[in-house]
């Protein structure tokens, strides 16, 4: 499990299906801890990124919500995608570059 100011992440190395289980329990014990402390997680937020080529998404459940899934998923300012590649950030990027050029024209 990792945290940075109000993001939490946790993660496993998934090679078997008692892997899958052990996740899956970190999960249940941080919702756990979550109730037992008064610090909800907005559900809603909360995704399953699954790196690799060959690594089939799982489902997985945050209480009695299961996780969505992505391909792709903004950490820390960086997008992170399922197989590593930068092609994501790259477009993000150039877009935000083009947004920024057009506002300076306009102007």
């Amino acid at each position: 499990m990792s945290k940075f100011a109000d993001d939490t992440k946790i993660g496993r190395i998934i090679h078997s299906e008692e892997d899958i289980n052990e996740l899956q329990d970190d999960l249940n014990k941080l919702m756990s801890w979550s109730e037992k402390w008064q610090m909800k997680f907005n559900v809603d937020k909360c995704k399953v990124l699954a790196l690799g080529n060959e690594n089939n998404p799982r489902s997985y459940n945050l209480g009695e919500v299961e996780l969505c899934h992505t391909e792709c998923e903004k950490d820390l300012g960086v997008m992170v995608s399922r197989n590593l590649k930068p092609r994501q950030q790259c477009l993000s990027v150039r877009n935000k570059a083009n947004r920024l050029l057009g506002f300076i024209s306009r102007s």
